[in-house]
């Protein structure tokens, strides 16, 4: 594993909120710790994913696959080897 740096911090919690927090770290079996580290990771994730505009070829394709499924135009797939092997 790389090392990297850390930075400790400390934090000042209402006890009710404290209280909440902590059962929610222990339902899921992480310490407090690591449950506010895995709470600000996920935070920051999807504040910082990258989004690229669709091409209109692209767009044109999602749009009439959709109106397609809603008009019933659509199968289940129920056995992905099966369709595959059919195709």
């Amino acid at each position: 594993m790389a090392n990297t740096q850390s930075t400790q911090i400390k934090i000042t919690l209402p006890s009710e909120l404290y209280l909440q927090v902590k059962a929610n770290a222990d339902k899921i079996g992480l310490s407090l710790a690591s449950y506010i580290r895995h709470l600000t990771i996920n935070d920051t994730w999807e504040k910082n994913l990258p989004t690229f505009p669709m091409s209109a070829k692209t767009e044109a394709n999602g749009l009439k696959a959709l109106k397609d499924y809603k008009a019933g135009k659509t199968k289940a797939i129920t056995n992905i080897d099966e369709y595959f092997k059919n195709l």
